[in-house]
């Protein structure tokens, strides 16, 4: 189901189809950061990266109970944004040598990720609200507000130590 197909009729299913698409970014994530820990050689970023691991664990168990609470059976369908985000994250990992300009590489990558998800996961708390369903808003809210503190953190981590290193 494409987000500009015949299968979106209504507001509700352009929520659930937005709802599905951040589910599948959230499990697609929880793949992906094994690799970004790995890879990571800064403690601190190393750190927030098993933080965010275990946070987005908590997200996919939120994004449950919101379907659950809509009715809707919980499914994903196929992100390619979130692919294409975590795709890049990789191939610009495999390419760098300097561990301080990868960790910088990694800090980006992880900041596009959490761009995307605070725009899915705006879209999805005003939606809810508009669809009269403030309860599935506000887990969603509770969601958004920790992708935006991750990327604070990420921006006060790069501009702190990581940046520097890497020049």
């Amino acid at each position: 189901m494409g987000l500009f197909t015949k299968d979106i009729q209504t507001f509700d299913d352009l929520f659930v189809h937005q709802l599905k698409d951040i589910y599948y970014a959230e499990k697609r994530i929880l793949k992906a950061l094994p690799k970004m820990i790995d890879k990571a050689t800064n403690t601190n970023l190393k750190a927030g990266f098993n933080a965010h691991l275990q946070q987005t664990e908590g997200h996919v168990g939120r994004l449950e109970q919101v379907f659950s609470m809509h009715g809707v059976t919980p499914d994903a369908v196929t992100c390619p944004a979130i692919d294409g985000i975590i795709k890049e994250a990789e191939e610009v990992a495999g390419d760098v040598a300097d561990k301080q300009v990868l960790d910088a590489a990694l800090i980006a990558a992880a900041q596009a990720v959490e761009h995307y998800e605070i725009t899915r996961y705006g879209s999805l708390v005003a939606w809810a609200r508009r669809l009269g369903r403030n309860d599935c808003a506000d887990l969603l809210e509770r969601t958004l507000e920790e992708e935006k503190a991750t990327d604070q953190k990420l921006t006060t981590l790069a501009e702190g130590t990581v940046n520097q290193a890497a020049a």
